[in-house]
Order: C-alpha cells, then structure tokens, then sequence
C-alpha cells in the first residue's frame, strides 16, 4: 500500500476528487481520480471493473448513491494511506482523455452582464434584454459530436461570412474566431421521455461539473443565427476541461443568485440555490486577460436543467448543458473577446501586440477553482485550445 502525496497548496485534496479517464504507455484508457498531482486508478484501487473503461458514463448512471459511496471509498484509502501501489500514477506520466461520453449537448445564456453586453452591441437603438430574457434560461442545441477535451487543437472554421457592405455573401475562414468562458454540467442519471426535473432534484440527476469554452465564429454567426439562431458559428468544436468535479464537492460553493426579478414561474423557483461561487482565469498567450465572475450568474444551472425538461423532454448519461458566457459587470470580467475588444473597436495588448479576434497559433487557456470543504480551494484543472488554420477555403 502507498500513500498519496497532497501539497499544501494543492487544489486536488480529498475535499475535491475529481472524476477523468487517462491512460498510460502499458495499460488502455480507463477511470482515475485526481489527488495531489497523482491519478488514482479506480479499477485498481476498488477492484470494481465498472471503472475498467474508457467513459464515465456506466458509473454515472448508478446515481447518487453510488456516487456518495465510492467518493466514501476513495477517501477512506487515501486517508488510511492504503492505495494500492499499482493503482497509483503520476500525473505527468499519463494522457488525459474525454472524460465521458456526450450524449446531447445544450448551450445557454445565463449571463445578463454578457447578454446586456452583446444586445448594446448589436442593437444600440434597442433594449438590450430580449423580451423572455428574464422569464426563461435562453438555450440552444448544440453538437454533441464536436464537443472536445482539453489540448485539441481548434481548427479555424470556415463558412459564409457578410458584412454591411457587402451585398452577398462570400464564403471563407472565419475571420472573428473568438471564446466564450463557460461552466458546464454533467448529467448522471437521465429521465424517461415525457417526466420533468424540478430546480430541487438537480444533485440527483447530474453527477458533476466540467470548464467549458465555446468556441464562437463571429462573422459566421452573425450572418446565419436569423431567424433560427447558433449553428455552423458555433459547432464546428466546444472544448472541455478533462476533469470532472462532482458536484458533492461544490456544495460549500453554493450561493445565491443574483435577484431575480420578475420571480421565475414556479417550475424554476429552487428552495435552495444552486448558483455558485467560482473563480475563473483567461490567459491569452500566457497573458491574463480576464477574470470572469460565475457568481454574478443569472439563471443556476438547477434552472437550467429544469426548463431543458418543463416540456417534457428526455435527459440521458452523458448529457452536457453549458452556462453560456460567463461576464461580470466590469471590463476585466467579460468573458468573451467580442466583449473585451467591444466588437474589436477597442484592442487589448497581448504582449507587444494589439489584438481583438483570435489569429492561427494563438492559445486560450482557462482555470477555475471554488471553495472547498476544508477552507481551501479545490480546482478544476484547465482547458487548453490551440487554433490552427483552415483546412480548406
């Protein structure tokens, strides 16, 4: 047996024990969990082949009590320093994989800051807030299949791209790649065809939490979203951190939202929030660029849930819903480029350079991290993406 090395100031204690599937050079992709800057092999360590995969989709389906005990498992190894020296690894010695399988993939828009922003952008003669803004989570289907773990290279899309003055559209690379900073949520356990799930019976359902970032062509977007919405400028590659925090370790995270005014219907009323308190990171380059605020969050992502279902529609293992972009109310908070350069009138420096939309070879990475149970922060890992040029024009 061996015990397992936490530093002191490691966001990877036992009050985190985030969920990620790795290999190694001997062995096949399989379930660990991150503690310190080790992955314990949970087949290994619990004798349990459930594990002995490359998803954590056949473990997430068991539920939350399942997921209670096992968590209970680990720790108790960890604790009792008695973690099998061959399920133990070095974090650096293993690749990191798709952490689950996405069964349907849907992005909201919980940001009022981000959507005052971009409706100021797009509609300056006009309130800023669509109408139902306040009244529902505004939401989009995404591409389940584009959907991408951390260090995937991003290829930059092409499509029809207009501007005002032109009076047809040509077609090519985009030219206003951008980001958008979100959080997003995992479902465990799906509901049949024609149930709902209310705000209350989220941490029953969905098993754990991922950092998102949702890859956005501007120019494409901006000529096709009427009257339909998102697609080709947003699903041509979503990408997400390789861990998975449970949501069992962001409880002492949890907050209120921000007022809601009006009161939601009563299908979105929680008795207790789900909104929680993260901090969010962007680095451009290796430069800082934002520090987005997920607390000043809208809609929780228990709300988000309940309206995917209000109408009756199924939810599976493996489903994926985002955040959408994640802003405060500062400059230094927004949580997209098209919001830091103000539709790239307003350039930020990136090193010695002015830069408003992303350029081929560019690297985005974001960071979170949230209150853990013993007074110090657990962490999510990062998401990495690296854009590369068209393959076609």
């Amino acid at each position: 047996m061996t015990a397992v090395l936490i530093p002191n100031d490691s966001e990877f204690g036992i009050d985190n024990l985030p969920y990620g599937v790795f290999s190694t050079a001997e062995a096949a992709e399989r379930v660990g969990v991150r503690v310190g800057d080790s992955v314990v092999d949970l087949a290994a360590a619990l004798g349990d082949t459930i594990f002995d995969t490359a998803s954590l989709n056949p473990f997430m389906a068991q539920g939350r009590n399942r997921w209670i005990d096992v968590r209970r498992q680990i720790t108790e190894l960890i604790e009792a320093d008695a973690v099998p020296a061959n399920a133990l690894h070095d974090l650096g010695t293993v690749n990191l994989h798709m952490p689950f399988e996405v069964a349907d993939y849907v992005d909201f828009y919980a940001s009022e800051h981000h959507a005052r922003n971009l409706g100021r952008l797009f509609r300056p003669d006009s309130e800023p807030l669509m109408p139902n803004w306040k009244h529902l989570p505004v939401g989009y289907h995404g591409r389940a299949g584009t959907v991408v773990v951390s260090g995937t290279e991003i290829i930059r899309p092409s499509g029809q791209r207009k501007v005002p003055a032109q009076s047809v559209p040509d077609f090519g690379p985009s030219r206003r790649l951008d980001i958008e900073v979100e959080m997003g949520f995992v479902v465990g356990v799906g509901t049949p065809l024609g149930t709902r799930i209310n705000p209350d019976q989220f941490a029953e359902h969905v098993f754990g939490a991922v950092i998102v970032n949702d890859w956005s062509a501007r120019d494409i977007q901006a000529w096709e979203y009427v009257p339909l919405g998102p697609f080709l400028g947003k699903s041509f590659a979503t990408s997400i951190s390789p861990w998975v925090v449970p949501m069992l370790a962001l409880e002492p995270a949890r907050i209120d939202t921000p007022l809601q005014d009006p009161r939601p219907l009563p299908y979105l009323r929680e008795q207790r929030s789900w909104a929680l308190d993260i901090d969010i990171v962007v680095e451009w380059n290796g430069h800082e660029v934002s520090r987005p605020l997920y607390s000043a969050m809208y809609w929780s992502p228990a709300q988000m849930l309940a309206h995917i279902t209000i109408n009756g529609a199924s939810s599976r293992t493996g489903d994926l819903f985002a955040s959408g972009t994640v802003s405060g109310p500062e400059q230094e908070q927004r949580g997209s480029f098209i919001e830091l350069t103000w539709d790239g009138t307003e350039p930020i420096a990136i090193g010695d350079d002015n830069r408003t939309f992303l350029q081929d070879g560019d690297e985005v990475v974001i960071t979170v991290s949230a209150p853990g149970s013993t007074g110090r922060r657990i962490g999510f890992g990062e998401v990495r993406g690296r854009i590369v040029a068209s393959k076609s024009s």
